[in-house]
């Protein structure tokens, strides 16, 4: 358990760090500010204020002067007053809704003035002036927040116009080469002026006499830097290497799996320390700062990209590759591709924040970044390719499953942007090439990432569940745990490429503010409330159910199609009441949905009359019961023991061990056959026949003591036996016995056929069979067949089983030949 702990503290520590490097380019973290919105001082909002507020964002909208930092405050001053109007709303809530409850009880006004008494027309004024009244600070506030959420929605749409101008403004062409002397120019003022910053913090007297008293700390840190930037990700690896060998399957992944994140971690911890070590020797100037700032990143972008280039490629002893290659130099070649694309992008935050900081024309910056545009776009082709060989060797060329295919399309776009980037950034859209380009890279590393936290957590199903690593692979937990990490992933993707956070603030306040449905509304909350309620009413009902089911009903006289009833209306009303109090609890008023609910109920009372009828007619048996769980019944033809009663279908199991569905609605409409009913008594009826001569009264005696003598034939009614009659070929008795259990009467019928057998084969007594003669009409026709001698009837009794002998004539080989039964053998020419 300890052991799982780490591992998932470990991947939730890898998530916040990958989203929190991710972002910090996109959003700064915002210090702690007072509200912008005023109130009264009895805590009411301030509409006075609130109009100049709103006026002055108007105008601000309209002559589009504003600047993106000024727009931005403004939009947070606008969010706060519409936090306080949603707020306000909810005032007075308790006093208007028992407000209304008052009106309800006085009915509906009447349409005819004077009809009613004039206390109840008195009182009905007099809350509908209370009404109106406890209405009118809600009603304020409601106006005040769909203004304040309109003019944020201008705001959103204003930035977002100026944000796509920018991408797709025409720049100065960096092929263009008389820009390159003044690129070249500025670079290099930019790197004198860096290096005479050093020089000027080295001689200063104070910082020599700084660097000395610390210069033991200083060097302590930066052997200890430059110790885990160049050795801690080998330890790390060989640390591994060894921890794994003592694991076997799926415990293999997850060692190895947390053990590797120490390689990221170990060498940014060097880069801080590194960063500890020249902040106390002081020789940064303003230009080393800037970098210093970024320097994080950079390192976190490259060696976050040496570990994904690692754990997909495996160099690690025994590691199986997640991108699979059909040679080790594709895979080595893969790995570096993956490193320079992380240090590129680590790169490109230095690059833009010394423009910001010089203020480079746009024309040597196109220059200074094309060289980067175009090596980033080079190495995103060749991970395109990468992942396409990728497929080749899983699949033979022919792309079958949905993760081969987007695999195959990611591969495909990380190609098109590859070419596509570097021809923008050419013509002159260095913007709008670095926009897609970039945002790509992350968007592949992000991707990287999570197919990696998906082996993990089913490395981690494998270990819980102590099954093999083909099980886990297969099972459905990690799947949806992934998906969950997948949909935690979306903002942060939404981040990268380019949305602000303003809007994704936005997105989520309109979510949190939920749906409509009627006059009712649901948000997450409610939703949060109603799924907890509802869960824990349900678990109560199926608690409730196993204890009726083994501990309770048993011990009552109830039968078992009894207790089956008892535990499965248990069922049906506690769930019933779970969502009705879980509803009740989430505040969820549906009442003003009945009018639509009772117009689709008629729609869905057409379409599903059929599961309805079953479902009636499930309740119908339950309470009735006439039918249970056990019963031998026989309907539609279909006969068998019931199994199960579920609301909408019936479950029979036939003699032949095979599953009836039927529909409940067949058993109640239909004629059915209960063969065990209340009890298991039931009747057996056994035909015999016996040769025509034979003593009858001998007969009956012999079957009444043959039945009489079998265990299972009841002694009260007793047994008897009956003379049916002269029949075709014998004479016919019945045995007919009442069973103390019907369910053996196909076994009691096969041993008292046997006992009867027997006692008639020691009795003499002869069981005949099927006779038949042949008349021939026209023994003329057989002239020319030798071996008829005379034209003259024969007679041969044969079984009806058998087959005639070959050298016998059948009625078919005698043309014009008549058959007839004939009793006993008698013939009739």
């Amino acid at each position: 358990m300890t052991r799982l702990l780490a591992a998932g503290f470990a991947a939730f520590l890898l998530i916040v760090t990958v989203f929190g490097a991710l972002a910090q380019d996109t959003a700064e973290p915002e210090a702690e500010r007072p509200p912008a919105y005023v109130v009264k001082d009895d805590g009411s909002p301030d509409y006075a204020a609130w109009e100049q507020a709103a006026n002055r964002a108007e105008q601000a909208i309209e002559q589009n002067r504003a600047s993106d930092k000024v727009l931005d405050d403004l939009r947070l001053e606008l969010t706060d007053w519409r936090n306080l109007f949603s707020e306000a709303q909810k005032e007075n809530s308790i006093r208007i809704d028992t407000l209304k409850m008052q009106l309800s009880t006085l009915g509906p006004e009447p349409e005819t003035p004077g009809s009613e008494p004039a206390v109840l027309t008195q009182r009905r004024s007099e809350l509908t002036t209370k009404l109106n009244s406890a209405r009118l600070p809600v009603q304020e506030a409601e106006e005040a927040y769909s203004r304040a959420d309109v003019l944020i929605r201008e705001i959103d749409a204003l930035m977002r116009s100026r944000q796509t101008d920018q991408m797709l403004a025409l720049g100065p062409s960096p092929v263009n080469l008389a820009l390159w002397p003044k690129a070249f120019t500025d670079l290099k003022t930019t790197l004198d002026l860096a290096v005479g910053e050093v020089r000027e913090n080295w001689g200063s007297d104070a910082q020599r006499q700084d660097l000395r008293s610390d210069l033991p700390l200083t060097l302590l840190f930066l052997v200890v830097a430059i110790l885990l930037l160049t050795r801690s990700r080998v330890w790390i690896m060989q640390l591994g290497n060894k921890v794994r060998e003592r694991r076997r399957g799926s415990a293999r992944g997850v060692i190895g799996f947390i053990v590797s994140i120490g390689q990221v971690l170990a060498p940014m911890f060097g880069i801080f320390v590194l960063m500890v070590a020249l902040n106390l020797a002081g020789v940064l100037g303003l230009r080393g700062q800037v970098i210093a700032d970024v320097l994080p990143w950079f390192g976190f972008s490259l060696f976050s990209s040496l570990w994904i280039g690692t754990r997909l490629f495996a160099t690690e002893s025994g590691g199986a590759p997640l991108i699979d290659l059909p040679r080790a130099a594709l895979r080595t070649e893969a790995r570096v591709n993956v490193a320079l694309l992380g240090m590129l992008l680590g790169i490109w935050p230095i690059l833009t924040s010394l423009s910001d900081h010089e203020g480079y024309a746009g024309g040597t910056f196109a220059v200074l970044s094309f060289p980067a545009i175009v090596a980033t776009g080079y190495l995103l082709m060749r991970v395109g390719r990468t992942l396409r060989q990728h497929i080749q060797v899983q699949s033979d060329g022919e792309t079958k499953t949905f993760r081969e295919r987007a695999v195959v399309l990611m591969g495909q776009a990380c190609a098109v942007v590859g070419i596509a980037a570097p021809v923008l950034a050419a013509i002159g859209y260095t913007t709008l090439a670095s926009s897609i380009l970039f945002p790509m890279v992350l968007t592949m590393g992000m991707i990287a990432v999570l197919s990696l936290l998906h082996v993990f957590l089913i490395n981690v199903y494998g270990v819980v569940r102590k099954i093999d690593e083909k099980e886990a692979d297969q099972a459905l937990l990690p799947v949806l745990m992934t998906s969950v990490l997948v949909l935690l992933s979306l903002p942060i993707l939404a981040l990268i490429w380019g949305v602000r956070p303003t809007e994704l603030s936005e997105l989520w306040t309109t979510f949190q503010q939920g749906f409509q449905l009627g006059e009712a509304r649901v948000t997450p909350r409610s939703f949060m409330i109603f799924a907890l309620i509802f869960g824990i009413g349900y678990v109560a009902t199926r608690a409730t159910q196993s204890a009726l089911r083994s501990s309770i009903l048993p011990k009552t006289r109830l039968d078992k199609g009894g207790q089956n009833a008892i535990a499965v209306g248990v069922g049906y009303l506690g769930i019933f009441l779970a969502a009705v109090i879980a509803i009740t609890t989430a505040g969820i008023d549906l009442s003003s949905i009945a009018i639509i609910a009772g117009a689709l109920s008629v729609g869905i009372g057409f379409g599903l009359q059929t599961i309805v009828s079953n479902f009636v007619s499930g309740i119908i048996l339950l309470i009735e019961r006439p039918i249970s769980e056990g019963d031998w019944i026989e309907v539609g033809g279909q006969m068998g023991y019931v199994r199960d009663i579920s609301v909408r279908a019936t479950r029979i199991e036939t003699f032949d061990r095979t599953d009836v569905i039927l529909p409940n609605s067949d058993l109640v409409s239909g004629v059915v056959t209960n063969y065990t009913r209340g009890n298991s008594i039931g009747r057996v009826i056994i035909p015999v026949g016996v040769a025509y001569g034979s003593d009858t009264r001998r007969i009956e005696a012999i079957l009444l003591e043959i039945a009489e003598n079998h265990p299972m034939v009841t002694v009260s009614p007793p047994p008897s036996v009956v003379f049916q009659g002269f029949g075709a070929d014998s004479l016919d008795f019945e045995i007919r016995a009442i069973l103390s259990d019907v369910n053996f009467m196909l076994s009691v019928k096969s041993e008292i056929n046997h006992e009867i057998a027997k006692r008639f084969v020691e009795e003499g007594i002869e069981i005949p069979f099927a006779q038949r003669d042949i008349w021939l009409r026209n023994p003329e026709a057989l002239v020319g067949r030798p071996e008829v001698k005379a034209p003259a009837a024969t007679t041969e009794a044969v079984s009806p089983a058998a087959s005639p002998p070959k050298d016998m004539l059948t009625a078919e080989d005698m043309p014009g030949a008549e058959s007839s039964d004939a009793e006993d053998g008698d013939s009739d020419d």
